[in-house]
């Protein structure tokens, strides 16, 4: 596969999106981009602005299996990974196989279920593998999780910690759409219904081979100079309790190679690292006062980085 080729596939997969998610362009590229870097993405959000929406649009787009688990407080760990059941015949435990074993997961409200339950994803995201009952079991290759959460002023919800954030490549917000986006909304047909008749536009041999033009996109000198000293940055910041961790820039170069991908690049130019800056370090980043936008000071961190002539 040519890089062309990858583009025109994906840009063929966004657009379809965008006719379910109106006026959201972006977060639905941003969604690809983590799906490309083989990372997750947590939608956080308001209620009723198409976070679960997207996903499922997502879903139907891509001829993998899916699954969608809605998180609630009294939910178990073994309710997302599965559990081991007594099989009479044969006289021995066996495991089932919870929701967690697919390609793609609908982690919806991940915020309401409680911390222990939240924990369960916590391998599953960073290795790939769940282990339970002391053995340990392979997810697909392509495992990706795409969750969804309420602000936690909101009733019922717990706060994700910070280990768990740290698995999310990216953090996206929808927000309202703009008059016309919604005005659009209010005259197109029942949305469940359109979702229901999408075509898959990629499978997983296209998504397969799609990786592998990531990993080969070039990344310059100056451009991991560019991200060492916006990373840097964030540490010195007298703004800043706790800055990006190494893990943090090496998702930010991830994502900006996946991303320059999408739009038929086979390097990383400087706009892609500016672009998805805020998506990949907003949740990572704590400020010493919570009621300061971390947007706020990445921006202006990003104002005061020297920029690289070319990438």
């Amino acid at each position: 596969m040519e890089v062309n080729e990858a583009q025109a596939i994906f840009d063929a997969a966004r657009d379809q999106v965008a006719t379910i998610v109106v006026g959201k362009s972006m977060p639905i590229t941003l969604t690809f981009t983590a799906l490309l870097a083989g990372g997750h993405v947590l939608f956080e959000d308001i209620p009723g602005v198409g976070k679960t929406t997207l996903v499922q649009a997502m879903a139907k787009t891509l001829a993998v299996p899916f699954s969608r688990i809605q998180f609630t407080p009294d939910m178990l760990p073994s309710d997302v990974l599965g559990t081991s059941i007594f099989n009479r015949a044969t006289n021995q435990f066996e495991f089932q196989k919870g929701p967690i074993f697919t390609s793609i997961l609908l982690a919806d409200e991940i915020n309401r279920a409680t911390p222990r339950t939240q924990a369960a994803l916590l391998e599953a995201m960073g290795e790939g593998r769940v282990t339970t009952d002391g053995h340990t079991y392979q997810l697909a290759p392509d495992f990706f999780v795409m969750a969804t959460e309420n602000p936690t002023d909101y009733a019922g919800t717990y706060p994700l910690p910070e280990a768990q954030l740290d698995r999310f490549m990216l953090r996206l917000l929808l927000g309202y759409p703009d008059a016309d986006a919604e005005k659009s909304l209010l005259l197109t047909p029942d949305r469940k219904t359109m979702i229901a008749q999408l075509t898959p536009r990629l499978d997983a041999s296209l998504l397969a081979e799609a990786k592998k033009l990531v990993a080969n996109v070039t990344v310059s000198d100056a451009i991991a100079s560019y991200v060492l000293a916006l990373v840097q940055a964030t540490r010195h910041d007298n703004r800043v309790r706790l800055g990006i961790s190494p893990r943090g820039g090496i998702a930010l170069v991830t994502a900006a190679k996946a991303f320059a991908t999408l739009n038929g690049r086979t390097y990383v130019d400087p706009s892609d690292i500016q672009t998805l800056l805020d998506p990949v370090f907003g949740h990572r980043l704590i400020a010493k006062d919570p009621t300061l936008s971390t947007a706020t000071i990445l921006a202006d961190i990003l104002q005061n980085t020297a920029v690289p002539i070319r990438g």
